[in-house]
Formats: structure tokens, sequence, C-alpha cells
């Protein structure tokens, strides 16, 4: 229950603040810890605030022998305080590798030039 009860303040507010671990933990009589557990063992569940964008870029091995560690190298230093960068393993696009997923959208072989242009588009949009 605790998955499905963080999974919807995630959907709803786009991350688990400490009052609301403590608060889960006590409504669902749980230790803090227990729930902070479940919040940091699950790569969608954060405790920070992200950012407007998020960008999640594949760091299992297929994306990681076509590049990825170093896009994800390059993408911290593309993007604005606005923009999260998280690292995830498997989008389940191995066959176009890299992969990133922006805002939701899979978007596979991202190299470092088209990870500009995707982050280009994102500030048009924002405009």
């Amino acid at each position: 229950m605790l998955v499905q009860i963080l999974q919807a303040i995630v959907q709803a507010h786009g991350w688990v603040s400490e009052d609301t671990i403590r608060q889960l933990a006590q409504a669902l009589n749980l230790s803090r810890a227990d729930v902070h557990g479940v919040v940091e063992y699950y790569h969608d569940f954060r405790t920070a605030q992200p950012g407007r964008n998020i960008v999640k870029i594949c760091q299992a091995e297929a994306c990681q022998a076509m590049g990825s560690r170093e896009l994800t190298q390059h993408a911290h230093a593309a993007v604005d305080a606005g923009t999260t960068i998280e690292p995830v393993y498997c989008l389940g696009n191995c066959a176009c590798a890299p992969a990133v997923m922006v805002n939701g959208k899979t978007i596979g072989r991202v190299d470092a030039a088209r990870f500009d242009a995707l982050v280009a588009d994102l500030r048009g949009a924002e405009k």
C-alpha cells in the first residue's frame, strides 16, 4: 500500500518531502526509516522538488556501451536549473541506445548534438 500512496503523492506534487515521510510513517504505523527506505529504493520517488523539465538518461548496459555516461556528463553541463537530470536503469529502448526520456517521452539514439537540440526545444516551449 505504501508504494501506491507514494506514487499518488509524486503524481500530484512531483516529490516526497521529509514532512510527508513523517506523516506517512505515523498514519501507516511504520518507522520513518521504513518509509524513507522505500522512497530511496525506487528511482521515481524523489525527496527534492524537481525542475520544470525532467530528463531521464538510461544508464543500463546497452546505453552505456553507446555513450550514455558521456551523454550524462554533457547533460549536466548543458541544462539550466529548471531541468532535472536523473539517471535511470533501462527505459526499454535498448535497440536505440542511448535512450533518454524527456518529460515522459522516450527518445532514442541521443548524442550530445541531439541532446542540445532537445534542450533548445524545451527552452523554446517555455517562452
